[in-house]
């Protein structure tokens, strides 16, 4: 499977031909800005929860691509007040197959409110089940013990979890959280991009190592076979 990584928690995945966005916070992260918003291609945009920095994008994308908004019933509502003609809104616990395979909702502990000040409904993770491999995009959370049923639901190839502590788990949590997944490659996302977020790439790529595990920081603008 093809993962390119945008910055921040953003990124693509190319699915049975389809092109799936997550979270797109591209053209306001200085870390990203050789990156092209306009030159991205989507069929589906898949966002976790309403904040701006991921969802900064997504409007100004989806009008463009004609993609189908993915997420929580107020940020799909929310995105079709905005003139986005295409969405699909679920909620946590909900499960729907797409034409690229199945996508289960799963619990994320963080907070969601929409640039002007909307409720954004709750925040979410996704587990995705496909023909081409599975995985689960943990959107901003806080370590808990609902991580523990996402193998009853897939086996997963590898997962993407926050690791820029302070908003979300950080290094340490997110090792739990891969044993609680069971699942030993992860891709490092929501680090780096403001100051409260830095990391130490070395120190972390280390600490997972040293668990049995294996990071993956891959460079904003890059694309790489997962």
């Amino acid at each position: 499977m093809k993962f390119t990584y945008y910055g921040h928690s953003s990124f693509a995945v190319e699915i049975k031909g389809k092109k799936i966005v997550f979270d797109p916070f591209i053209s306001h992260n200085e870390l990203a800005k050789h990156v092209d918003v306009n030159t991205i291609e989507a069929d589906y945009i898949f966002v976790s929860h309403g904040h701006e920095d991921h969802v900064a994008d997504l409007i100004a994308l989806a009008k463009r691509t004609d993609a189908t908004v993915v997420g929580s019933f107020e940020l799909a509502m929310w995105a079709a007040k905005q003139g986005v003609k295409k969405y699909h809104p679920m909620n946590t616990g909900g499960k729907w197959n797409f034409d690229f395979g199945a996508v289960k909702c799963v619990v994320a502990h963080h907070s969601s409110g929409l640039p002007d000040g909307a409720y954004g409904g709750s925040p979410m993770g996704f587990v995705f089940i496909t023909d081409e491999g599975n995985f689960y995009f943990a959107g901003d959370t806080a370590l808990t013990f609902d991580m523990e049923l996402i193998p009853r639901f897939a086996t997963l190839n590898f997962a993407i979890l926050p690791i820029g502590d302070n908003f979300t788990m950080g290094v340490e949590d997110a090792i739990i959280a891969s044993e609680f997944i069971q699942c030993d490659k992860i891709v490092g996302v929501h680090y780096d991009t403001f100051g409260f977020i830095k990391i130490d790439h070395e120190k972390a790529k280390a600490a997972f190592t040293t668990a049995g595990l294996n990071l993956l920081l891959p460079a904003i603008g890059s694309t790489i076979e997962i």
